[in-house]
């Protein structure tokens, strides 16, 4: 108002936002997107910029709820979402996304434009920029969110819509640390169906999510994330070990890259050259069914080597193997 604009302040709940009963990891409710639509038709006015208060909601008591991590953003892209509006900006410190943790790698590059799926991807193995549940209601109503910087705002930001930048080998590099991987080996199911089924059960009985899954016949590798309470990792050990050998190997990391895995052939030679020359070893390795991700599980103490000497190799053009690009070495 001061500068000359018409503006008016909302609580989240006075526009539609409606969430469930999950007190400070609140969801937003199916209706909201219709909700918050009503709303701004019928209470508000069109020539004034609503300044609308994110991170929080009301549930259908008429309580006051919080959202989870990424609650602001997922506030911003419902309403979005909503208003079907020709982009959504989200402002944080960075510019952007990056190649890379700019807190490691001094010389990270902002990547200007991604896809919705390789930005989950990167959110979820470990990127602080946007969580994968704040571009939902974006991805659904196919509105492109623009990542743009406070601190620099002359910076173009990285835009993530639908479509990305086929055209790239590698997008960017992330990781996740202090991670435990399990080995589980059972050789009488060897030909017998139910195995994973089995695994699987306990896994839910004792409330324990995975990351990333290797499997073979006999044998499942699976990343157990920092956040998992030791005594339900050491229970659901304990259940597995009636019909499997169970091991369990701690400090460890998730080293992802994301990744057109079409290219999958050319990336890993370039990866694993890399890996050898330097000694970094991979104890596992997933390729995920989103087909833009390419996981290696390796030593905790040995990722912040793993992630300089890739990005100095994809990005930077200080590789010390020779790079394979659609087959040939570049």
């Amino acid at each position: 108002n001061q500068i000359g604009v018409p503006a008016q302040a909302f609580d989240a709940w006075d526009v539609g936002v409606l969430t469930d009963d999950t007190y400070g990891d609140a969801k937003l409710l199916p209706g909201t997107i219709a909700s918050i639509k009503e709303r701004f038709d019928g209470r508000v006015d069109p020539n004034v910029v609503a300044v609308v208060t994110g991170f929080i909601g009301h549930n259908t008591k008429g309580k006051i709820t919080t959202l989870g991590r990424g609650g602001s953003d997922l506030t911003a892209t419902a309403i979005g979402a909503a208003l079907e509006v020709d982009e959504v900006q989200v402002w944080k410190d960075v510019d952007g996304i990056l190649t890379a943790d700019p807190r490691l790698v001094k010389n990270a590059l902002p990547v200007s434009h991604v896809s919705y799926e390789e930005a989950s991807e990167l959110a979820y193995f470990g990127a602080q920029v946007l969580h994968p549940i704040a571009m939902q209601p974006a991805l659904h109503a196919n509105i492109p969110v623009r990542v743009k910087n406070s601190y620099n705002p002359s910076a173009p930001g990285s835009l993530i819509d639908n479509v990305g930048n086929p055209s790239r080998m590698v997008t960017a590099i992330t990781c996740k640390r202090n991670i435990t991987l399990m080995d589980i080996t059972s050789l009488q199911m060897l030909g017998a169906y139910g195995f994973l089924g089995a695994v699987f059960a306990d896994f839910e009985k004792n409330k324990v999510s995975v990351d990333v899954l290797a499997s073979s016949e006999v044998s499942i590798s699976v990343t157990l994330d920092k956040k998992q309470k030791e005594n339900d990792i050491e229970k659901l050990r304990d259940d597995l070990s009636n019909f499997a050998e169970v091991e369990l190997h701690r400090d460890r990391a998730i080293l992802t890259l994301i990744t057109d895995v079409s290219r999958s052939s050319d990336v890993l030679a370039t990866v694993f050259a890399t890996f050898s020359m330097h000694g970094i070893q991979v104890e596992m390795m997933s390729q995920g069914a989103s087909k833009v991700n390419i996981s290696f599980i390796i030593r905790d103490d040995q990722i912040d080597d793993a992630i300089l000497k890739l990005h100095a190799c994809l990005f930077e053009g200080k590789c010390d193997v020779a790079i394979i690009e659609d087959g040939h070495i570049v």
